[in-house]
C-alpha cells in the first residue's frame, strides 16, 4: 500500500487508441498534484470544485490538453482525455513527476472490492465476450458464489456433511460453464476432404471466413473464427480434410501438416462436429471416426443432393449451399456445450482456483477428513 502522504495513478481504460481514456489519481496527495496541472475555465482552484460534478479544464502547460476533471472526493480525482496514447502518456508523465505510483487496474480493483470473489468477478468481466456470460459474472460479483460457499461452510459447521457435499457437487457441475465465461468453447469441424466443412462453417458464421473450392484439400491450415451461439462464446475451427489411408498414396508435405494440425485441434476440442457428404456412402474409415469420437456431433451435409445408399449415422441434415438445417445445427451445438444453463442468480465457480478448492473439499469429504 502507498505511504500516507503519497498517491497513485491507475489507467482505468485499456491501452491503445480510443475515443476517451480515463486515468484516476488516488491518495492523500492526489488532489494537490492534479490541481497543480489543471486549469478550469472558471479559474477556480480544484479544491473549490464540488465533488461528483465533471468540470471542463486544460491539463499541463500551454496550450494544454483538453480534459474533463471529475473530483470524486478529497483523495480521488478522475481525468478523462482524448483516448490516443500520446494524451494519456502526457498525463501519466506529469503525475509520475509529482510522485504518483503506478498501480495496475487489477490491483486497484482488488483494493476496492468488497471481497476477493467480487474482485475476481470484476476482473473477469473485462474478458466476458457476450451479454449472457457477463450477466453470470455480475451475479458472482453480486455475491452468488460467496453466498453458496458460506452455506457450504455453515452446513459443515453444523455437521451436515451430506448436504454440504451435494452443494459442492452442484457447484462443480457448473464448472465448465464457469471456465467458458471468459474463454470461448472450442468447436472443431472435421471430416474427409471436400465434404463441405468450409461451406458449412461460412453458413454457420453468416459470412465467408473460409475459401470454398471444389478441389479437395483447399483448406490446408486451421481457420478459426469466434462467434456466439445462444449467448455462449464459441470458437469455430475449420480443419484440413482428414486423409483416408490409401496404399501407395503419399500426400504432399503441406497437406500432411494440415492433417496433423487438425488432429491436434481435435484432441483439444470441447465438441467435434463430424461432417459427412450425404451423397457419398460412409466409408469404413469414417465409421472408425464415429467410434473413435463417440461424443462427436454427426452432420450429413449436402442434403440438397440425393442420398447415397448404405447405412448412415443418425445425423443433422444440412445444406450449406442452401443454408438449410443451419439453425438446427447451431441449436444442437449449444445444447451439447451447455445442456443445463445456470438459472439467473445461480452460483458459478469461474476461476481455476475456485474449482480446485471445490474439488479438494469434495475429495476430503469423500475420504472422511475434516
Amino acid at each position: 500500500m502507498p505511504e500516507s502522504d503519497s498517491f497513485y495513478m491507475i489507467r482505468l481504460t485499456p491501452p491503445g487508441a480510443a475515443a476517451i481514456a480515463t486515468v484516476r489519481a488516488e491518495g492523500t496527495s492526489a488532489l494537490g498534484a492534479v490541481a497543480a496541472e489543471v486549469r478550469a475555465r472558471s479559474g477556480k482552484p480544484l479544491g473549490c470544485w464540488p465533488t461528483d460534478r465533471p468540470i471542463l479544464a486544460l491539463f499541463g502547460a500551454e496550450p494544454g490538453e483538453p480534459v474533463v476533471v471529475h473530483r470524486r472526493g478529497d483523495d480521488a480525482v478522475e481525468l478523462y482525455c482524448h483516448g490516443g496514447p500520446a494524451a494519456v502518456a502526457r498525463m501519466e508523465r506529469a503525475l509520475a513527476h509529482a510522485g504518483a505510483e503506478r498501480v495496475e487496474w487489477q490491483e486497484w480493483v482488488c483494493r476496492q472490492a468488497a471481497s476477493p470473489i467480487a474482485a475476481e468477478a470484476q476482473i473477469a468481466l473485462a474478458h466476458a465476450r457476450t451479454e449472457r456470460t457477463a450477466a453470470i459474472l455480475l451475479d458472482q460479483f453480486g455475491g452468488a458464489l460467496a453466498r453458496a460457499l458460506a452455506e457450504v461452510e455453515r452446513l459443515l459447521a453444523t455437521g451436515n456433511r451430506t448436504a454440504a457435499r451435494e452443494r459442492i457437487q452442484a457447484l462443480l457441475a457448473r464448472a465448465e460453464v464457469g471456465r467458458h465465461l471468459t474463454e470461448p468453447w472450442r468447436v472443431v469441424l472435421a471430416g474427409r476432404p471436400n465434404v463441405g466443412k468450409s461451406s458449412l462453417m461460412n453458413a454457420m458464421l453468416g459470412y465467408e471466413r473460409a475459401i470454398v473450392h471444389p478441389t479437395a484439400g483447399t483448406t490446408r491450415d486451421l481457420l478459426a473464427a469466434t462467434t456466439a451461439l445462444d449467448g455462449w462464446p464459441v470458437e469455430l475451427t475449420d480443419t484440413a480434410g482428414l486423409l483416408p489411408k490409401q496404399p501407395g498414396c503419399r500426400p504432399d508435405a503441406v497437406l500432411r501438416g494440415g492433417t496433423a494440425l487438425a488432429r491436434e485441434r481435435l484432441a483439444a476440442a470441447d465438441l467435434i462436429v463430424l461432417v459427412f457428404d450425404r451423397a457419398v456412402a460412409i466409408s469404413a474409415e469414417e465409421a472408425d471416426w464415429l467410434r473413435g469420437w463417440p461424443g462427436a456431433l454427426p452432420v450429413d451435409n449436402k442434403s440438397d443432393l440425393p442420398a447415397a445408399s448404405g447405412p448412415r449415422p443418425a445425423a443433422i441434415a444440412t445444406s450449406a449451399l442452401r443454408s438449410e438445417g443451419i439453425a438446427e445445427l447451431l441449436d444442437h451445438i449449444s445444447a451439447r456445450l451447455v445442456p443445463e444453463p445456470p438459472a439467473p442468480g445461480a452460483a458459478v465457480p469461474f476461476t481455476e482456483a475456485q474449482r480446485a478448492r471445490l474439488r479438494t473439499m469434495a475429495e476430503r469429504l469423500d475420504s472422511g477428513a475434516r
